[in-house]
C-alpha cells in the first residue's frame, strides 16, 4: 500500500474485508448462554421441521426475522450455535447495505469509510446473536439500498430501464420484510422510504416510482399474508388493538427524550448548526439532489431512533444504528462546509484511529481479559500483610454465579454455550430421568422454559396449532386467553410434564398463575439454576403429574 498517496482503489475492497472479518470473529469464539435467546432458537427450529407461523404457532408479530435462522439450521443442525453463523450472514449483508448506501450519496470515500468502522464497531460487530430488534434494522437498510439504487444510480442510466425498475420491486421486498419483522421499524423505515420517493417526485414530477413501489409492496404483502389469513393471524398479529395494547405514547416518549438521549440530541444540534450556512438560498439547496437525500435519509434515521428506542426498549442499544449516520452526516456537512478537507492519506489514517479510539470499549474487552488473566491480581492481601484495595477488590463479588464460573456441557443444542453448573447438572438429571422419559412419547409435555432446545435433545415436539403461543410471556408472545387454557389443562392433568421457569424479578415472563395451578395440581420433583444472573435469576422447575410420580 502507497502510504503518501490516498489508497482510493483499496479502500472497497478494504471496506469488504473488514465487514467480513468482523462478521466471522464470533464464528471461532465460544459463548455464556443469553437470555431471550431461547426465542430465535424456537422460531428457527419450528419453522425448519415444517412447520408454520400462525398455522402451527401464532406470535404477534411477522416471522421475517425467523427466516434466515431456519435456513441455517437447515444447512447446519439446530444448535444454538448455529445462530451465531446466521447472525455472521446477517452482519455480512448489513454491513454491504449499509455501504452501498453511502456510495449511492457519493459520500467522500475517506468520511464513507469511517463511518463504516463506526456502523460496525457500534452496531454489527456486538450483535453477534440474532435478535429481530436488529434484523428489523437490517432489513429496512437492504431497502434502503436498493431504493437509492434507483433513485441515485452511479451509471447514470435510465431509471425507466427493467433492471433500474427491479431496485423498487426488491426495495419494496424488503421494506415489508423489515415490517414483518418487527412493526414499529418496520414501519418507520416505510416511512423514511415515502420521504425519498416524494422529494424524487417533487423534483422529477413522475409517479412511476411510487405506483411501483406501492403495487410492489402491496404485492409482497398478499403473498405473505394470505396463506395464514385463515389461521387466527388477526388475532395474533400486534396491531394495536385487544389482546394487544399500544406501546406508544407521547408523554412518556418526550419523557425519555428529555431525560436521556444524550447522543441522538448532540447529532440532532450539530446537523441543524452545520446545515445553517447551506439552508440559504433554500431553493438551490432544495434542489441539490445528493445534498437532499443525505439529509432526509440521515434525519430520518435520527428521527427513527428517537421512537425506536421507546417503542423497543429491550435491551438498551436497540436503537445505537444511528451512530454511523449521524456521524456520517455530521462530517459530510463538515466536507460541504470546506472545513474538513480529508484529501490525503493521513486524513483516513488519523481518521481511521480516532474512530478506533472512540470506538475502543466494543474490541478491548476482548483483549483486556487476556491481559488481566495474566497481569492483573485479585488478591485483597498484599505481600506485607496489608489489606490490598484497587479496583478489583475494593468490592466484594457475593453473587456466586458469575459467568466466569459457567461450565460447557456435552448436551447436543448447547454445543460451545457455557452455562451455570447448577443449569447443566439440572439438563443432565431431566434427560436421564426415568419418569419423563416414558412419557416423551406422548408429546403431553410443555417446555415453560427459556430452554428451548429440549425438545430437539429429548425428542418431544411442541404442541402445535394456531390456538398455541411461540413463547409465553403474558402480554406480549401470549395472552389470557391462553394463560387460561394453560390453567385448565394443568388443572385437568392434561401435560405429562412441565417445565416451568419462575422468574420473581421479570413481569410474568412465565406467567405466575401457571405455576400456581402447577403448584396445586402437579408435584415438584427436581429444581435447578435458570442461565441467568441477577437482578432477573430464576429456577426452572420440573413437575409431573401426582399419579405418576406415585409409581
Amino acid at each position: 500500500m502507497n502510504f503518501v498517496k490516498p489508497p482510493n482503489r483499496l479502500l472497497p475492497f478494504i471496506e469488504i474485508l473488514l465487514i467480513v472479518l468482523f462478521a466471522c470473529v464470533p464464528l471461532f469464539s465460544s459463548f455464556p448462554y443469553r437470555i431471550n435467546i431461547f426465542l430465535s432458537w424456537d422460531g428457527a427450529y419450528r419453522i425448519s421441521q415444517g412447520e408454520f407461523p400462525y398455522k402451527d404457532f401464532g406470535l404477534p408479530l411477522g416471522y421475517g426475522f425467523w427466516i434466515i435462522p431456519s435456513l441455517f439450521f437447515k444447512l447446519f443442525g439446530p444448535e444454538m450455535i448455529t445462530l451465531i453463523k446466521a447472525q455472521a450472514f446477517v452482519n455480512i449483508i448489513s454491513g454491504l447495505a449499509f455501504i452501498t448506501i453511502l456510495k449511492q450519496l457519493k459520500i467522500h470515500p475517506y468520511i464513507r469509510f469511517a463511518s463504516l468502522l463506526v456502523y460496525i464497531f457500534s452496531y454489527s460487530f456486538p450483535n453477534f446473536w440474532p435478535w429481530y430488534n436488529h434484523t428489523v434494522i437490517v432489513y429496512e437498510f437492504i431497502s434502503l439500498a436498493f431504493l437509492l439504487k434507483y433513485l441515485r444510480p452511479l451509471d447514470n442510466s435510465s431509471r425507466n430501464s427493467s433492471l433500474s425498475l427491479l431496485w423498487l420491486v426488491l426495495s419494496a421486498f424488503f421494506i415489508f420484510l423489515s415490517f414483518f419483522t418487527k412493526q414499529d421499524g418496520g414501519g418507520l423505515g416505510l416511512l423514511i422510504c415515502f420521504a425519498l420517493l416524494v422529494y424524487d417526485y417533487i423534483i422529477y414530477r413522475k409517479i412511476k416510482p411510487i405506483v411501483v413501489f406501492i403495487l410492489s409492496f402491496v404485492v409482497t404483502a398478499l403473498i405473505f399474508i394470505l396463506p395464514v389469513l385463515s389461521y387466527n393471524f388477526g388475532y395474533w398479529f400486534n396491531h394495536g388493538q385487544p389482546p394487544h395494547t399500544s406501546r406508544f405514547s407521547i408523554v412518556e416518549l418526550i419523557s425519555m427524550l428529555m431525560s436521556g438521549s444524550m447522543w441522538l440530541k448532540f447529532y440532532i444540534l450539530l446537523s441543524v448548526i452545520l446545515l445553517q450556512p447551506l439552508l440559504y438560498p433554500f431553493k438551490s439547496f432544495f434542489r441539490n439532489e445528493r445534498l437532499m437525500f443525505i439529509t432526509l435519509l440521515s434525519l430520518g434515521i435520527l428521527t427513527e431512533a428517537i421512537i425506536f428506542q421507546f417503542t423497543s426498549y429491550v435491551p438498551p442499544d436497540n436503537n445505537i444504528f444511528f451512530h454511523s449516520f449521524g456521524f456520517m452526516f455530521v462530517l459530510t456537512l463538515l466536507n460541504e462546509l470546506n472545513i474538513l478537507k480529508p484529501v490525503s492519506a493521513k486524513s483516513l489514517y488519523l481518521l481511521t484511529i480516532l474512530v478506533a479510539l472512540w470506538w475502543s470499549q466494543v474490541y478491548w474487552k476482548y483483549i483486556d481479559r487476556k491481559i488481566q488473566r495474566t497481569l492483573a491480581t485479585t488478591k485483597t492481601t498484599s505481600p506485607t500483610g496489608e489489606n490490598l484495595i484497587n479496583q478489583r477488590t475494593y468490592i466484594y463479588n457475593l453473587d456466586s454465579n458469575v459467568q466466569s464460573k459457567w461450565v460447557f456441557t456435552s448436551v447436543p443444542g448447547f454445543k460451545k454455550i457455557y452455562m451455570p453448573h447448577s443449569t447443566v447438572d439440572g439438563i443432565n438429571r431431566l434427560i436421564s430421568n426415568k419418569t419423563i422419559q416414558s412419557e416423551v412419547s406422548n408429546n403431553r409435555i410443555l417446555n415453560m422454559t427459556e430452554l428451548t432446545p429440549l425438545s430437539y435433545v429429548m425428542g418431544f415436539k411442541s404442541e402445535r396449532g394456531s390456538e398455541y403461543p411461540l413463547w409465553y410471556h403474558l402480554g406480549v408472545g401470549m395472552f389470557n386467553k391462553q394463560k387460561d387454557m394453560y390453567c385448565k389443562r394443568i388443572s385437568q392433568n392434561y401435560y405429562d410434564a412441565v417445565f416451568y421457569e419462575y422468574i420473581p424479578a421479570l413481569n410474568n415472563f412465565y406467567p405466575f398463575e401457571v405455576r400456581n395451578a402447577l403448584q396445586q395440581n402437579y408435584t415438584l420433583i427436581d429444581s435447578f439454576m435458570a442461565p441467568r444472573m441477577a437482578p432477573t435469576n430464576g429456577t426452572i422447575e420440573i413437575y409431573v403429574k401426582k399419579q405418576v410420580s406415585n409409581k
